[in-house]
């Protein structure tokens, strides 16, 4: 079983675009918290760091797997 080249370049590319969608997402939670109720806001923070932890265990594991033949 041979690693899988088109996974690999997914891969790639999501390790740099995750830090803008970070980014870009960050700012707009920013903009926005303010007019939320107390509430939306611990979700919407939560939802957030739940997302930003799972995608790079995901891209991590994903590198991991692919080069690794797993």
């Amino acid at each position: 079983v041979l690693a899988s080249l088109p996974l690999q370049m997914m891969l790639y590319f999501n390790v740099y675009y995750f830090p803008v969608w970070c980014l870009a997402e960050g700012m707009m939670l920013q903009q926005k918290y303010h007019l939320l109720p107390q509430h939306y806001q611990f979700l919407l923070v939560m939802a957030f760091l739940i997302l930003s932890l799972a995608e790079g265990s995901r891209l991590y594991l994903g590198y991991v797997g692919n080069l690794q033949e797993k």
